[in-house]
């Protein structure tokens, strides 16, 4: 037996030795050659930004990622878990502002920072592989893609409306808005701005991406959903509706036969088209442009119902804005029967879905039902309930299960029937095509800022835009910048960056001075992993090709429609570009809880950040990765309390008292072999191998590390209340090794510097991580005896215990024979018995 004084749990001792070899050894986390004949498992957690400190919310993240690492490697997988910086970004630049620092001196002092915190967690990095993004030698491979994509027409650049963020002084990409305000900043609202930006040609692949969507079966549903939504797909028919009355302002698509301009309108119920009333265009349409032109009245309304759609878009709420609309004077012709109908502006039509023009059926369209009913428009029915005879319905009629009525020539037709019916007219008659339209659009990723990858173009007064060559790569982004929030990107007020040789013509030309969006960055990192130091390409295709697609993926839910979608892109631009083969970056995706305290997620833009520093300093870096495990499901929030942290920690001093108490007999079984178990030995052995089947179960499906630690704790209870017969020898040695032995490789993957120490204090070689982990013998596992509850008309009144594997006759007598069951019996008709074996008795009586 160990002395008092040993038995005393000193987290920060171990932890502190530990963490000095691990730090000597950086072979240990690395992954092995991808012919070493071991199954691969590439796990990875989102890269954080270097803010300068992690909180519990990123510990929880990474605990989770290391408890699977930690696990796979113990299985005898080949494993692959890096971690780097997202390291590019705004918050850079305001330090700066506010500190009087270089953004790349805070950025780097902020990265040693983290590191040192996530080493001193004990986290299973292999460092080796990585990443800080804005370093040039990541970069480079970002400027890089963006000259392979502008060669592919994946690339360009147009004056566009964009979202612009006032406290961030820069673009924002539809993604980055969330309810009208800044993603970043959620008090601010977004602005709409003109401005000539760059954009990736993400809607080409619109309809892959959301096809692939099917394929991800082990990403969340929520995030899928999500994904789903944001792409937005929609089926319909554009048709070509042509001014009743001619107008000259330089517009481009016209009448064939009339030579008047079209309007083309984009529908998903052509069937309806016989009770269109009105066409109505977006604000900003430009056949509004030219007829304000002429009309200075016209112009002053559209003005204002331009500010509305402003307003509603930067509040976030461009679903719910009142509607408002007004006539222009001019009337369309439907294609279709010739009939002519008012135009009218409205502010709920956008110019970027669709067209920028709808036909307004306010019979078949609770919106167009509403703005009709404001303006007085006529209302017509043409759409009627199949039933012949059949009360009409009140109008608005939505469904389409349903026949056309006052359609001419198609009355009777059902709406699917004509819809396929009038597309074929609008094709023949050439005013119009079956056609899909997404909501996606193409991603912005110009910013006017210093702080991100600097955009590899040149702009020449006599060839144009000019591709920087790839020989002449990184662009370097320049130090000693200074920084405003005003005026546009700082790099435009360096000269030695921006006046540049035109490598096509050399003459005199300028950079680009917008950086890239940090989203770039992100979006292909966890390839760059995989061969973190090549110098000449992105990363070998050959070793990508192994390790790809990650095998398990961890990170927010507030990515989704972020990084999540963008990462997808980036997969299968890389595929096309035969630099890979997989379509997708990862197999599966789990979205961890957010950790909550004070009622709020914490960050430090609440204020209500928990350092794991003072966690680690008060109760160690075991207790306090243990407790993010612990407190809830990996998948659900977590509410914060310290009390938790403390009860982990004094949980773990149990289990290095009873080791330390129970270690010499350990040490001295060593290389002994156990004799057929019975009595307490044998009760051990089963809720040792009850606890291995539990925890390796939960590794495998759901995750639900709290249980397994939960698990754990159960095991120490019974083996300290087995207390007595461990001391008197009741337990033979053998077994009390096999149970600490055993112990400890269930604890490595939760708290690894305790399992880590009491290896070694076993007597065992080599690291804890590379030690199989232990199988369950289900002959042990198995109970003797289970217990039945027996209910008599649905209540309970006894449990009985069985023989485990008992049949249904036997577990009816043994329910029968109970006193208390025989005592509610007596005198009473039995009118039926329910046994589910393993399960329950039931005795239905009167």
């Amino acid at each position: 037996m160990a002395d008092e004084k040993d038995q005393r749990y000193e987290p920060a001792e171990i932890e502190a030795k530990w963490q000095a070899r691990w730090a000597a050894d950086p072979a240990l986390y690395a992954a092995d050659p991808a012919d070493a004949g071991k199954p691969k498992y590439y796990v990875l957690e989102m890269l954080p930004y270097p803010s300068g400190a992690l909180h519990m919310g990123h510990v929880r993240n990474y605990s989770i990622g290391d408890a699977l690492a930690r696990h796979m490697w113990m299985r005898g997988y080949n494993v692959l878990h890096p971690m780097g910086w997202d390291a590019f970004g705004l918050p850079a630049e305001n330090a700066a502002l506010k500190n009087n620092t270089p953004p790349r001196e805070w950025t780097l002092n902020n990265i040693a920072a983290m590191k040192r915190q996530m080493q001193r967690l004990g986290l299973g990095y292999d460092w080796a592989t990585e990443v800080t993004t804005c370093l040039p030698d990541y970069y480079r491979w970002n400027q890089w893609f963006f000259l392979r994509m502008y060669e592919k027409d994946l690339v360009y650049r147009k004056k566009s409306k964009v979202n612009w963020c006032p406290q961030c002084a820069t673009v924002l990409a539809n993604e980055q808005v969330i309810d009208g305000k800044c993603w970043r900043h959620e008090d601010t609202l977004v602005e709409q701005r003109d401005l000539e930006q760059w954009f990736f040609r993400i809607t080409a692949y619109a309809q892959e991406l959301l096809d692939g969507l099917d394929k991800l079966q082990g990403w969340p549903e929520k995030v899928r959903t999500m994904q789903r939504n944001w792409i937005g797909r929609s089926e319909g028919t554009e048709v070509d509706f042509s001014l009743a009355e001619k107008i000259d302002q330089g517009l481009g698509s016209r009448d064939r036969g009339t030579g008047k301009p079209k309007i083309r309108v984009f529908t998903t119920r052509v069937d309806t088209i016989f009770g269109a009333t009105s066409v109505q265009l977006a604000p900003e349409h430009p056949l509004v442009t030219a007829m304000a032109a002429e009309d200075a009245a016209l112009k002053a309304q559209v003005d204002k119902l331009i500010q509305e759609q402003k307003a509603a878009k930067e509040a976030g709420d461009i679903g719910g804005i009142e509607k408002h609309g007004v006539p222009t004077g001019r009337s369309a012709v439907n294609p279709y029967n010739g009939e002519q109908i008012p135009i009218w502006v409205a502010n709920y039509v956008l110019m970027d879905y669709g067209t920028g023009a709808i036909m307004s059926v306010p019979g078949h369209d609770e919106r167009d039902f509403e703005f009709a009913t404001k303006y007085a428009i006529p209302i017509k029915r043409v759409i009627a309930p199949v039933s012949a005879g059949a009360e009409e319905p009140e109008l608005p009629f939505i469904s389409e299960d349903g026949v056309l009525v006052n359609s001419g020539q198609y009355d009777g037709l059902s709406c699917a029937q004509a819809q396929k019916k009038l597309q074929g007219v609008a094709a023949r008659s050439a005013f119009g095509e079956e056609k899909v339209i997404f909501r996606l659009k193409d991603w912005g990723v110009s910013r006017q800022r210093y702080w991100g990858t600097p955009i590899p173009m040149i702009y020449c007064e006599r060839d144009g835009l000019v591709p920087v060559p790839d020989d002449q790569l990184p662009v370097i982004l320049p130090d000693h910048v200074e920084i405003t929030q005003t005026g546009g990107s700082p790099l435009s007020r360096v000269p030695s960056f921006v006046d540049v040789i035109c490598p096509k013509c050399g003459g005199s030309a300028r950079r680009e001075t917008d950086t890239m969006d940090t989203f770039v960055d992100s979006s292909w990192y966890f390839y760059r992993y995989t061969d973190a130091k090549n110098a000449t390409g992105p990363f070998d295709p050959a070793i990508a090709g192994y390790w790809f697609p990650i095998d398990q993926y961890i990170g927010g839910v507030e990515h989704a429609i972020l990084h999540l979608i963008y990462s997808r892109f980036w997969t299968k631009v890389m595929r096309d570009l035969g630099l890979i083969k997989n379509d997708e970056p990862a197999q599966r995706l789990f979205t961890q809880g957010m950790v909550i305290k004070d009622g709020a997620k914490m960050s430090k833009s609440k204020g209500n950040v928990v350092s794991p520093d003072d966690m680690v300093a008060r109760y160690g870096a075991d207790a306090t990765r243990m407790y993010a495990l612990f407190a809830a499901p990996p998948d659900r929030d977590l509410d914060w309390q310290e009390d938790g942290v403390a009860g982990v920690s004094r949980f773990l001093g149990r289990v290095w008292r009873l080791a330390t108490k129970y270690m010499p007999a350990a040490q001295a079984a060593k290389g002994q072999p156990i004799e057929a178990p019975s009595g307490a030995a044998l009760k051990l052995l089963r809720k040792l191998h009850q606890t291995i089947a539990k925890i390796t179960l939960d590794f495998e499906g759901r995750w639900h590390f709290n249980t397994c630690v939960a698990a754990v704790m159960e095991l120490v209870n019974e083996m300290q209340a087995a207390d007595a017969q461990l001391a008197s020898g009741e337990v033979p040695a053998p077994v009390i090794r096999e149970l600490l032995r055993s112990l400890v490789l269930l604890l490595a993957p939760f708290a690894p510097f305790l399992a880590a120490e009491l290896w070694s204090d076993l007597g065992e070689k080599g690291a804890v991580l590379r030690a199989p982990w232990p199988k369950s013998d289900p002959g042990l596992a198995k109970e003797d005896e289970i217990e039945i509850p027996v209910q008599i008309n649905g209540k309970l009144v006894a449990v009985i215990r069985v023989a485990a594997g008992a049949n249904g006759k036997d577990i009816e007598a043994a329910g029968l024979a109970d006193e208390k069951v025989r005592a509610r019996i007596a005198g009473k008709t039995i009118v039926k018995i329910i046994v589910v074996p393993g399960k329950l008795v039931n005795l239905v009586i009167k």
